[in-house]
């Protein structure tokens, strides 16, 4: 049984195929909406803690959007971003870097108009630790568990869902479980079945290691290791990947191996033919795991016409963090906005 509880008092409280698709987060809100937001949200996003119970695991949840709800507004559509391997939520989508621009991704799409939320998966961030691996299929369990929160809170029932990396596997096997919670789906840097990855080649050395333990060594040295490994490290700040050492190794040196394992050992974990939501690939093109026949594959089994394969230039694996990441807001904006197709 799963159980669910807002109360942050109890906690501290191939080419590039569619950069033009540019359309106005206006469009998204009726025109009075837009008119009441315009004139009373703040600069700066709202945030707010919640807490949702996957039997005896707290998850923990992170809401950004502009202005505190209020009764009687309209609801705002729901982005639900989902981490991967190796940090946590926050430092993931909603980190700060000073004096280095904005890297919130939570921050961005709370202005454009999107009640956004994050969640730490089990064993991630202020979540609880457990025996477990955190591996996909308790990623979506995770996912249901908290879907009931933010379907609670918001008043939507459906939500648009990015995820990056492994969170990107999350995220599609949570579209294949609950198609019923999943309007459009976001996948960066995902992996379909590993075809001619050699970070997944170099990772499969260590399948004794990821099989015999529950969790794996994630320290300073290894955080700077996702900016570099793709040979693109001139893509990234190197203060990125500081500040975000700083952050993640708040919550110790030590994250769950299950995805990892998944990776090298249990692809693949999505079909692709059971993806009903609209779906949008994204690529870095120096990504050295997410190679694109990887994804063109699972690109063309995909039973919607509503689908587009994005190829970001001098991008790695992290586009997120990255000196492009710019670019991944405005296809993906322009994604979650785009308009219904007329009936035929």
């Amino acid at each position: 049984m799963t159980d669910h509880d807002h109360s942050p008092a109890r906690r501290d409280a191939i080419k590039t195929v569619a950069i033009g698709l540019g359309l106005a987060a206006g469009l998204l809100l009726p025109a009075a909406a837009r008119a009441q937001t315009a004139a009373a949200a703040p600069a700066e996003p709202w945030s707010s803690e919640y807490w949702a119970r996957k039997g005896a695991v707290e998850l923990n949840l992170w809401r950004k959007r502009l202005g505190a709800p209020q009764a009687g507004e309209a609801a705002r559509p729901v982005l639900f971003l989902v981490h991967g391997s190796s940090n946590s939520a926050r430092t993931s989508y909603d980190l700060m870097v000073p004096g280095k621009g904005e890297y919130s991704l939570m921050n961005v799409f709370a202005r454009y108009g999107f009640d956004v939320w994050t969640m730490d998966h089990e064993g991630y961030g202020k979540s609880s630790r457990t025996a477990g691996n955190s591996d996909i299929a308790s990623g979506v369990e995770d996912l249901k568990a908290a879907t009931e929160v933010v379907a609670r809170e918001t008043g939507r029932q459906k939500m648009h869902f990015f995820g990056t990396s492994s969170g990107a596997i999350r995220a599609g096997a949570f579209a294949v479980a609950r198609p019923d919670r999943v309007d459009r789906l976001v996948l960066s840097a995902f992996t379909y079945k590993g075809a001619g990855s050699p970070t997944l080649g170099e990772r499969a050395k260590r399948l004794d290691e990821y099989r015999a333990h529950n969790t794996r060594l994630r320290d300073r040295a290894m955080i700077r290791s996702i900016f570099t490994r793709d040979e693109l490290a001139g893509s990234y700040d190197p203060a990125v990947a500081e500040a975000l050492a700083d952050q993640e190794l708040k919550y110790g040196d030590q994250v769950p191996t299950g995805t990892y394992l998944d990776m090298v050992a249990n692809l693949p974990l999505v079909d692709p033919r059971k993806v009903t939501c609209p779906v949008m690939l994204v690529r870095g093109d120096h990504d050295g795991i997410a190679t694109t026949d990887d994804l063109l594959d699972f690109y063309r089994q995909l039973p919607t016409g509503d689908r587009q394969f994005i190829v970001l230039p001098n991008t790695a694996h992290s586009p997120i963090f990255s000196n492009t990441r710019q670019m991944l807001w405005h296809v993906t904006r322009g994604f979650l906005t785009l308009p219904e197709s007329a009936a035929t």
